[in-house]
């Protein structure tokens, strides 16, 4: 079917109670009855998307997939194969369109898992087969909106399409380019992996820094949160306990050894939530 994937007007030839056929080319076309606003009679005209289901099947639906030759669009992952690639659903029934493994990361762990979701368009190889083709630099530069300074330390939600050595390239559902460098996470999302990050950078050109890091207030442990607890609910938010207190008043106050209060005091200080002077401790109010 020389015609898979296009746009055609093929006339009504046939119906059953479920579908209407029509003849395009020599080749009779499948169509849905619940796709159609209205009954059509025979020798008429129909538009719609014609393409092979996945047993072989000529179709055509009327509703257009998310993409096709020229338009691209994140769609869902459906399947993986790892002798094949990944599958998506670009919204055709009965079919499924493959991503080439050629063009996933060669470390199996970062293959896109079921649910993540890709930029593709579709193309269509020498057998006239339907293939989707991952968005290049280019395309999602082009689709990208430049970020205001404003978005410091906004907390988004953004999709990775490009992994490379130095770092991993997002696009944020409001479509600003994201990076994210090694050292702001603790391990490398998937292509097409939709991750939740905060901003730690606006660059001149627009675009993101980055970080899949907690912020230092939401990394504290349980023996800090408790520190911190009993600071918020003193009456003018002090405590006469530092990192110089005794132990065994830190233990009887707080049930904790001096070393884990220290500890605790440490992640508050280095969050900026409390401050020591003169063995008191002070809570620092936003």
């Amino acid at each position: 079917m020389d015609f898979n994937g296009q746009i055609v007007t093929a006339t009504v030839s046939d119906q059953n109670e479920t579908q209407v056929f029509a003849q395009y080319q020599g080749v009779t076309l499948a169509i849905e009855k619940e796709e159609l606003e209205q009954p059509v009679d025979i020798g008429a005209d129909i538009t719609g998307f014609a393409y092979e289901d996945m047993h072989g099947h000529a179709r055509m639906q009327i509703t257009p997939p998310k993409v096709n030759l020229d338009h691209y669009a994140f769609v869902p992952v459906v399947e993986v194969r790892r002798d094949l690639g990944v599958f998506v659903d670009i919204g055709l029934k009965e079919k499924d369109i493959v991503v080439s493994l050629d063009q996933l990361p060669q470390i199996n762990r970062l293959w896109p898992a079921r649910g993540d979701r890709l930029m593709v368009h579709l193309v269509i190889d020498k057998k006239q087969r339907l293939w989707g083709e991952l968005a290049d630099e280019q395309t999602i530069s082009a689709v990208a909106n430049r970020a205001k300074p404003d978005l410091m330390n906004a907390d988004v939600t953004a999709t990775t399409y490009r992994l490379k050595m130095a770092g991993t390239h997002v696009l944020t559902d409001d479509f600003y380019l994201g990076f994210i460098h090694p050292d702001e996470r603790d391990a490398e999302p998937r292509l097409g992996e939709v991750i939740k990050g905060r901003v730690i950078g606006v660059r001149p050109d627009g675009s993101l820094n980055l970080s899949l890091r907690p912020r230092a207030f939401e990394a504290i442990d349980d023996d800090a949160a408790m520190v911190l607890a009993v600071l918020q609910h003193s009456q003018d938010g002090s405590m006469p306990f530092t990192d110089k207190s005794d132990p065994e008043a830190i233990q009887q106050a707080f049930g904790i050894s001096k070393g884990a209060f220290k500890r605790a005091l440490g992640h508050l200080m280095k969050a900026k939530m409390i401050t020591q002077k003169d063995g008191i401790t002070t809570l620092i109010k936003s």
